[in-house]
């Protein structure tokens, strides 16, 4: 079977990974909806990076408020509608929260998260993008965004521990884990083709893609 059998990918990974850039591109490739983080509509996002002990909590309820509208409707999604593609998993919202909040801050998030969550369609495939942190930190400066300009490295690094240790326990579906160290997913052809491929090719729950 082909890339026809996923209806509903996820494209997800840390801050500077590409994951929006290959989910447009898979998006278009597909045909498929789109389903995108909008991190330019959270008000408090560029407050965050400048104080994240005060903004915290505001910044962290504003994404769980936008995911939770983003993801309603694909609970409604027709069965034998077209293919959807989205660059954010609902259930690796807690990742964040558990790492920015303090304790009790956390419980008042948990209680809203409970109360809040939707039941969003399990992806027919997520695909977790990885990167070394010292690469993603040269992404992250280079982008046009001045807010994240702020960001510190050690904010940087626990993320990306933090995804690391999610996915490695993840298993509500099907992972393909792409080191996209030696890749140019978006502007070399050969490589989108080669990672096309090898998402045809999946057999297994959680497989790899390394290109030496």
């Amino acid at each position: 079977m082909g890339l026809e059998r996923y209806r509903y990918i996820v494209v997800e990974g840390p801050i500077g990974v590409g994951k929006t850039t290959l989910a447009r591109k898979l998006g278009e490739h597909l045909g498929a909806s789109m389903l995108l983080e909008n991190p330019d509509a959270i008000p408090f996002l560029p407050k965050f990076y400048l104080d994240m002990t005060r903004y915290a909590l505001p910044t962290q309820l504003s994404f769980l408020f936008q995911r939770v509208d983003q993801v309603a409707s694909l609970a409604q999604m027709d069965l034998f509608g077209g293919a959807t593609v989205a660059d954010f998993l609902f259930d690796k919202d807690p990742l964040f929260a558990e790492m920015i909040l303090n304790d009790d801050e956390f419980r008042l998030y948990s209680d809203i998260y409970r109360h809040l969550r939707v039941q969003a369609p399990t992806p027919d495939l997520v695909i977790y993008l990885q990167a070394d942190i010292d690469t993603l930190i040269d992404r992250v400066r280079s982008r046009s965004r001045d807010y994240e300009s702020k960001i510190g490295d050690g904010y940087l690094r626990k993320l990306t521990e933090r995804y690391s240790r999610f996915f490695y326990d993840y298993a509500d579906a099907p992972v393909l884990i792409v080191n996209t160290e030696n890749l140019n997913l978006v502007e070399n052809a050969d490589d989108f083709r080669l990672l096309l491929r090898r998402i045809e090719g999946m057999r297994s729950s959680r497989e790899y893609f390394n290109k030496a």
